[in-house]
């Protein structure tokens, strides 16, 4: 089965490779990767990447929301993670497991993609200061920069893949106690596959439309007596159904060894690497409304123009995007006794891109006015080096007839960040107005005006770029302490509390340049966080709870490369902190608790969100609220019928925004913002999703998939938006032999047009038409 993979850093690509051939050749280097794939049915889709099928009787891993059936081991399930020190059934928190085998069923080849099948996270759109990569809203809160590789932080702005990786945990709700910074939504903890102490030689290889071709391998071998080497590669190449010229190519490799398999002392060392070349998308401009003025009769109605699915504004010989991953991990074990363990992870990664992509920019109303779109050159130089530690204890224990099973540590990071761009002569502005104005488009404005209908991407780059000699460098320290006790009075009765104290620094430098003066922001910060859960346990397969928990994010949290960099307008803030109550339920259902059902009522609030003050200064005076109801169902129907769906409702608003200027520069009026009670951007109302197979007999699964997701504002003033949409998908499967399977996907069966990407307020991004893949799964 397919598996997630995450990039925990990546390096910075040198090739400025502009333009990708209509019929991509892959580079030399994944032509090495393919080339050692070309083995008569060496590998196979077996162990971590068995076929969807299931033998009579057999028992399926699980996806698990909330705490859901057995996922092949013995037990309760239980988070990959030490810091949840309880079975997930027992963990009061809202976390969604997806495991490699709906990853597989599903199709899915990127984060993004496996995120589709859990409600209530949502896709943003990269913008000027917002870098391309995986842009995730958890409840509607900017999660960008909480993603977690096996429990450290994967700082570095980059698009995961999924060959190298076992499972992915989202834990929703404030995530600070289990993370330090972080966002009110919550995180995701992506899990990589390690070595094991069976062999095994597993293969993929799949073509498709929209020149999808993809083989990935993962070979385990036991090599002593307690030692045992794993290899995962990947080489993919596709491009965008339904979208003209974009589209890329990529590869990878994983190798772990872990020795002492098995023993009380044991030591896991790996290796990713991921590299890869695109022409970046970003999609179709919105209709700008337009309220007051001489052209109100030319008002938009805020959603996206109605153009070609096809349209796309860029330049192909203009547009790329370049990224690069190396990230080398030890993670050390020791079990002292079997209630006392202690572990020490530490990492180092290299996480880089480079890019230019077109953003069909509207600023001056070009589209409404003109029937124009100004191309405006959306660029990054960036590179991030990250050097991580954390260890921690973890064990039971009991006292006075109460049990105790804990887990503290300490963690220490280091990321450099050093930030660029591209500059261009003789610049991207119309040269006919000298601004982003664009009346006309075509030759005269060197190509950086074009049609809003049928752009052409094959026009002319006319102009040269170079790096820019400004460079921005970010220096982001971490320390912290924290600990976790899930406390149990009686089998019925557990309290489960967890803490964490966070000492963060990060200073920003941009050496002068010219005439440009040395610009230096500093911010020191110091926060505590915490969560506390009591859980109710009316029968053992069953639990009630309610919790509370903390989350802050202080300025600069994204480590410079994010949307929300430190500023000297910022660097004096407090951390905007958020706190969030949910009561909930998880349920372990039918024979061998072989279904789970979940269901979760929250609420959070931002008390001191980043607001303009009457001064006009940016201050911690704002309010946010969010109010959600979450329910959840994954598992086994019967031996042959698998589920696994959710719906989340959530209510976001924007309780205080500030204050604006109602007066003038020199006499000044501040009044309450017109904003205040309007919705927040990137959060559907309503979201759902449902997958389901169906085993005929023990040769033939079919599998379906919908996904619905409600209109979804673009920004804060809740005039553009996305509309709602639902997108149905199919799988179908044979297996020949124990050896062979096939696997046949249907993405967007409906070739529905919808916009899966908001947060820019000039352009949505479209999500990709029908596209249709088959696999062949090898087990050898």
């Amino acid at each position: 089965m397919t598996t997630i993979t995450a990039q925990p850093g990546s390096t910075f690509i040198k090739s400025k490779k502009h333009a990708r051939p209509s019929a991509p050749a892959l580079s030399a280097p994944a032509l090495a990767v393919l080339a050692s794939l070309a083995m008569p049915m060496a590998y196979a889709a077996g162990a971590a990447d068995a076929a969807p099928e299931l033998a009579e009787g057999a028992q399926l891993p699980k996806v698990v929301i909330n705490a859901g059936p057995d996922r092949a081991v013995q037990g309760p399930v239980r988070s990959a993670s030490d810091k949840f020190t309880a079975p997930l059934l027992d963990t009061p928190k809202s976390v969604t497991v997806v495991t490699s085998e709906t990853i597989s069923q599903t199709g899915a080849v990127s984060l993004t993609d496996a995120l589709r099948t859990v409600p209530g996270i949502t896709i943003g759109a990269s913008e000027g200061g917002n870098p391309v990569g995986d842009n995730l809203f958890i409840r509607g809160y900017n999660a960008q920069t909480d993603t977690y590789i096996d429990g450290i932080r994967d700082s570095g702005s980059q698009s995961r893949e999924i060959f190298a990786i076992e499972q992915i945990e989202v834990v929703k709700g404030p995530n600070s106690a289990l993370g330090g910074r972080s966002s009110a939504g919550g995180g995701i903890n992506i899990v990589t596959k390690t070595a094991r102490d069976t062999n095994f030689s597993n293969a993929t290889a799949g073509l498709g439309t929209d020149k999808y071709a993809r083989v990935t391998t993962d070979i385990n071998r036991v090599i002593g007596e307690n030692t045992a080497f794993r290899l995962n590669t990947m080489v993919h190449n596709n491009d965008v159904a339904g979208r003209d010229v974009v589209g890329g190519e990529r590869w990878g490799i994983a190798p772990s060894i872990t020795f002492g398999l098995n023993r009380p002392t044991s030591a896991i060392l790996s290796y990713y690497h991921l590299k890869s070349s695109e022409i970046p998308d970003t999609g179709i401009p919105f209709n700008n409304p337009i309220t007051t003025g001489a052209n109100v009769a030319k008002n938009g109605g805020g959603t996206p123009f109605t153009v070609d699915r096809e349209a796309f504004y860029g330049l192909k010989n203009r547009d790329f995007r370049d990224t690069q991953t190396d990230v080398a991990t030890v993670d050390l074990r020791h079990e002292f006794s079997p209630n006392l363990a202690i572990r020490n992870a530490t990492r180092w990664g290299k996480t880089g891109q480079d890019y230019i992509y077109t953003q069909p920019d509207d600023s001056k109303g070009n589209s409404v006015l003109y029937g124009t779109v100004w191309r405006r050159a959306n660029t990054r130089v960036v590179d991030t080096r990250t050097l991580a530690n954390s260890t921690s204890l973890s064990g039971n224990w009991n006292t006075a007839g109460i049990k105790h099973s804990f887990n503290v540590g300490v963690e220490f990071s280091r990321e450099d960040t050093d930030r660029g761009s591209f500059v261009f002569s003789p610049g991207t502005n119309n040269p006919l107005t000298g601004t982003f104005t664009c009346p006309t488009a075509g030759a005269a404005t060197l190509y950086n005006c074009t049609t809003l209908v049928n752009p052409n991407p094959n026009d002319p780059w006319v102009t040269t770029r170079s790096q820019s000699p400004t460079l921005t460098t970010v220096e982001t320290r971490t320390r912290a302490v924290y600990g976790f006790d899930t406390i149990e009075f009686t089998p019925q009765w557990l309290l489960n509390i967890g803490a964490r104290w966070d000492d963060f620094s990060s200073t920003l430098v941009t050496p002068a340049v010219g005439s440009v003066a040395t610009v230096r922001a500093r911010v020191e910060s110091k926060f505590d966080t915490y969560q506390a859960g009591l859980v109710y346990k009316p029968k053992a397969n069953g639990s009630i709870y309610v919790s509370w928990a903390t989350s802050a994010t202080p300025p600069g949290n994204d480590g410079g490369d994010g949307l929300d960099a430190l500023t000297v307008a910022i660097q004096n803030l407090q951390p905007q902190t958020s706190r969030s109550i949910e009561l909930g339920t998880k349920w372990e259902v039918l024979p061998g608790g072989r279904l789970s059902a979940s269901a979760a009522v929250f609420k959070s609030d931002m008390d001191n969100a980043r607001v303009t003050a009457p001064d006009g200064s940016t201050q911690n005076v704002g309010r946010k609220e969010l109010e959600g109801v979450e329910f959840g169902l994954s598992g086994r129907i019967t031996n042959a019928w698998t589920v696994f769906g959710g719906y989340t409702y959530l209510h976001g608003v924007i309780a205080d925004n500030g204050f604006v200027n109602t007066g003038t520069a020199t006499a000044p009026r501040w009044t309450a913002s017109p904003f205040n009670g309007n919705a927040f951007p990137t959060t559907p109302k309503h979201s759902a999703s449902l997958w389901s197979t169906y085993a005929l007999n023990k040769a033939f699964t079919f599998g379906a998939g919908a996904n619905f997701v409600d209109r979804q504002f673009a920004n804060v003033n809740n005039t553009k938006y996305s509309p709602s949409y639902t997108r149905f998908d199919a799988m179908a499967s044979y297996t020949l032999n124990p050896s062979v399977s096939f696997q046949l996907n249907i993405q967007n069966l409906t070739d529905k047009l919808y916009f899966d990407r908001v947060s820019s307020p000039h352009y949505a991004g479209v999500g990709a038409g029908r596209s249709a893949s088959l696999m062949a799964n090898l087990k050898f």
